[in-house]
């Protein structure tokens, strides 16, 4: 059960603001809104890993998925970014909804582990990672591991539909369950100078991962 309708989660989610200065660097793109609706919708409904949980959001950027956890009945809901600007508008989107129960740490989340000593603090993990274009190849699969690391429950996870295979195997080898929960369409709209198109849809695999 969720504590509220799709419907009207993805209504206030169309109202969170997008990035004031998006970073190509580090690949800052808004998660839509009806894609975060979806997922967390899901991950409430089917495992009730949302509402009363302690839940943490790796590269949050503006909160939208740390937005949707809270408005679904979260405890506490921590977002990480690296980005100073990224975390200023986590925390303009925050005020503007009135949320007391959501935070945002400026941090490195690839430095988190030693920061919290490899002890899993959080029931549920969420993240939409940078997928590993540009110069960044790996990223998604080291936030994945930092997420696993961390979570006492469950993690929730998208990536490429196009590394679905990589993405197992990786499971394989921490011993951790993998279950490919959704295939979503996501609609990148034109953000950097460089896009030659208004928008994109890319391939994205929702995955649910929990340690054995």
């Amino acid at each position: 059960m969720a504590c509220i309708k799709l419907k009207q989660l993805e209504q206030f989610l169309q109202t969170v603001d997008d990035f004031t200065a998006p970073n190509v660097r580090l690949e800052q793109y808004q998660t839509p809104s009806h894609i975060a609706s979806q997922a967390l919708y899901a991950i409430q409904t089917k495992y009730g890993d949302i509402e009363g949980r302690v839940i943490l959001d790796l590269g949050c950027g503006p909160g939208m998925l740390s937005i949707g956890a809270a408005l679904l009945g979260a405890d506490f809901v921590l977002g990480v970014e690296i980005d100073q600007r990224a975390a200023e508008d986590f925390k303009n989107n925050c005020d503007e909804f009135d949320l007391e129960n959501v935070e945002c740490l400026q941090a490195n989340v690839l430095q988190l582990p030693a920061f919290w000593e490899d002890k899993p603090l959080f029931d549920t993990v969420l993240l939409n990672p940078p997928f590993g274009t540009k110069q960044n190849s790996g990223i998604d699969v080291a936030f994945l591991k930092v997420a696993i690391t961390l979570a006492s429950g469950a993690v929730y996870a998208m990536h490429k539909s196009a590394t679905r295979e990589h993405i197992k195997k990786k499971a394989r080898e921490w011993k951790v369950q993998s279950s490919l929960i959704a295939e979503l369409r996501y609609n990148l709209s034109q953000t950097y100078k460089f896009h030659k198109r208004t928008s994109v849809d890319v391939a994205v695999d929702l995955w649910r991962f929990e340690k054995e």
